[in-house]
């Protein structure tokens, strides 16, 4: 194994967002490309963990203050990935069911803690084993302070050699914590305390953007976009350009094939993407109460503002009050009294609106099959993949022009004849209209143009086997990889 992905998530062990789809995809590519990569995960108490037999690898203790915490390095026995799957055990830590939050949707309240354990086991287990990676991949502020670690902590400096690249997936999460807890910390060295702080606070998105040999991001827009709005960051992600690269992230196109997807219950046979479209939306309309004679617009994610979610019931509002004749799904989970206002828009909106508040990967895939246009109204979007999967499917985007949505979605608009979907600007009730009504002209009026766009965009290469060159090439200007 030449590179370690260090990782809070990695579908389909364990999955929250855009994290867990990264990385349980790249290192699979990784190891198809010549360059083995395995990854580190906590050991949830999750059914596909739950589901598969791990073999303990290597034992340990972490020092937290006082107290020491014992832990266990498994792995998963067939490599069933295409990868090393290891897990860190850590008793009363991470063994629960949930991976940020409990199934009634309330956070934990030791984040701090459990994340210090895991990353410390992260290198306890480096440090005492005679195979050790040529990089270290650490993706977002749960693995933030490894960089730190390994340059500052006597403990871990033996280890400082091993280049570190850090991604950032969402840089809205800093995972900062008071000075208070500094006593939970490992031992470093005094002088490196202002790699520690931001805001006087210790934050870990901060000492792994200062740390870090190589930073990236999941698209070259949201690196732009850190650099010139970040909360306050802007200047450090200013300073470390040097060292920053934004890289579009792939889609695993074994997981997304429409032609094969186990989920879905008509597959895409002998290129009739029509016939596809129809059929996948006959059958949505027997699971959600909608009309499918009408264009069905999708709604998939968690429903927080940073999503844009908070925008979807005045627009459906504004929509369905205006005549416009559209129906629309929502799925997922997310704010509760937004939950609520779904709920209320499905009784009022009979036949036009429905929702499944729920987190549901083959429902999902489902979604994407049958949607005739997929709706991503973010606020912030570092990359994005449900655009992406829902173009494999052939679901026409409709993006606000925000990070890796403006890097995949050019405008069916601009010159050229390479648009992929419509895009908007403002983030208004008024902005996304005009592209709802858009949407509906182009499935009533221009329904050629719409199947040249659908035959088009399910023709884009996102795979990963694109991708993964250009992590290589970073990987190899740091260790002979």
């Amino acid at each position: 194994m030449k590179i370690l992905h260090i990782s809070a998530e990695c579908y389909p062990a364990a999955k929250a967002g855009g994290l867990g789809d990264v990385v349980g995809a790249l290192p699979k590519y990784l190891t198809q490309a010549g360059v083995p990569a395995g990854v580190l995960l906590p050991k949830y108490r999750l059914k596909w963990i739950n589901g598969r037999h791990f073999t303990p690898v290597f034992k340990g203790v972490v020092r937290m203050h006082n107290y020491y915490v014992p832990f266990t390095i498994e792995r998963e026995d067939d490599d069933s990935l295409g990868f090393p799957l290891f897990v860190a055990n850590i008793p009363g830590k991470f063994d629960r069911p949930g991976i940020y939050a409990d199934p009634s949707g309330y956070g934990y309240g030791d984040e701090v803690e459990r994340y210090l354990c895991f990353q410390q086991a992260a290198l306890q287990w480096i440090l005492h084993s005679p195979g050790r990676p040529e990089v270290i991949h650490c993706h977002d502020h749960h693995t933030g302070l490894i960089p730190f670690m390994l340059k500052h902590c006597p403990e871990y400096r033996s280890l400082a050699y091993i280049p570190t690249v850090f991604t950032i997936h969402n840089g809205l999460y800093h995972g900062a914590f008071s000075w208070q807890k500094m006593y939970l910390m490992p031992f470093f060295d005094a002088g490196a305390r202002g790699l520690l702080d931001w805001a006087d606070t210790i934050c870990p998105l901060a000492a792994a953007v200062k740390c870090a040999w190589r930073v990236t991001t999941v698209s070259p827009s949201y690196l732009e976009e850190l650099r010139q709005s970040s909360n306050g960051m802007e200047g450090l992600f200013y300073h470390e350009q040097h060292k920053s690269l934004g890289i579009l992230n792939g889609i695993d196109a074994q997981v997304w094939d429409p032609a094969a997807d186990p989920y879905i219950a008509r597959q895409l046979n002998d290129g009739k993407v029509g016939e596809f479209k129809i059929l996948n939306k006959k059958v949505l309309a027997q699971r959600f109460n909608i009309d499918p004679d009408l264009p069905l617009i999708v709604f998939i994610g968690r429903m927080l503002p940073e999503k844009g979610a908070d925008m979807v019931p005045d627009l459906i509002h504004r929509v369905m009050h205006s005549g416009m004749r559209i129906a629309f799904v929502a799925l997922g989970t997310g704010d509760p009294q937004l939950q609520d206002t779904f709920r209320h828009l499905a009784h009022q909106y009979p036949g036009r609106f429905d929702a499944a508040l729920e987190y549901n990967e083959g429902l999902a895939h489902q979604l994407y099959a049958g949607g005739d246009f997929l709706f991503m109204p973010s606020r912030i979007e570092p990359c994005g993949l449900n655009q992406l999967y829902a173009m494999r499917y052939g679901a026409i985007p409709i993006v606000r022009s925000i990070g890796g949505l403006r890097d995949s979605v050019p405008d069916i608009g601009e010159p050229g004849g390479y648009g992929r979907g419509i895009r908007f600007d403002r983030f208004d009730v008024e902005d996304a209209y005009m592209a709802f009504y858009r949407a509906a002209d182009l499935y009533y009026n221009q329904y050629e143009s719409l199947e040249r766009i659908r035959e088009r965009i399910m023709a884009v290469d996102f795979s990963w086997e694109r991708t993964v060159q250009r992590y290589i090439d970073i990987y190899r200007q740091m260790a002979d990889v």
